[in-house]
């Protein structure tokens, strides 16, 4: 039985447990008129206000961030070195602005859109794996910051697929090297 998640999902306080949970979801959009899906099959915590290695350490509040602050259940789109689209879903309650980097997915529906937006012939292991490729294949642009998670343009879908504690591999976040030893948190989450 499929059912779209709602906002207790994303309103819970414990952004690592909703990244774990994230995993085996099914992250769907419905853009330019094209549905496109995936399994989710990595993701990453950061933890808002005490985490360095996030936007909104300290309660750095930008206008790119801004979005971050507010309710649980909303997308957060960034632009990292000015190329690759990240998509993040914001957690837990207005004010704290943790986040879900979601890293990798494995296309589901709309596989031929998901090559054409990847410009590539044929489905890999690859093409979806890397947070850039996630937002580029399933169509998400730096405008869909705000999207409501449970709204028609992009939602997480629990397909009853489960994935056991034993089955979920933690290691350190990549790319964070500046966050000192914020770098070395295990919260980078991923199917074995």
């Amino acid at each position: 039985m499929t059912v779209k998640l709602k906002s207790d999902f994303f309103l819970r306080e414990d952004v690592v447990q909703i990244s774990k949970d994230l995993l085996g979801k099914v992250l769907c959009t419905a853009i330019d008129g094209r549905i496109t899906s995936g399994i989710i099959t990595e993701t990453e915590a950061y933890a808002g206000i005490t985490d360095k290695a996030s936007h909104a350490y300290r309660g750095r509040r930008t206008p790119r961030t801004e979005t971050m602050f507010g309710q649980g259940g909303q997308a957060y789109v960034y632009l990292c070195y000015g190329i690759h689209r990240l998509f993040n879903i914001v957690t837990n309650t207005e004010g704290i602005p943790h986040a879900v980097l979601v890293r990798s997915i494995k296309p589901v529906e709309g596989i031929e859109t998901i090559l054409e937006r990847r410009n590539k012939p044929a489905l890999t292991n690859t093409i979806t794996t890397g947070p850039g490729t996630v937002a580029q294949a399933l169509g998400i642009r730096i405008a869909h910051t705000g999207e409501n998670m449970y709204g028609k343009k992009i939602w997480v879908e629990d397909r009853n697929i489960r994935v056991h504690s034993g089955e979920i591999t933690a290691s350190p976040r990549v790319g964070i090297d500046y966050a000192g030893d914020h770098a070395l948190l295990p919260w980078r989450f991923r199917i074995s």
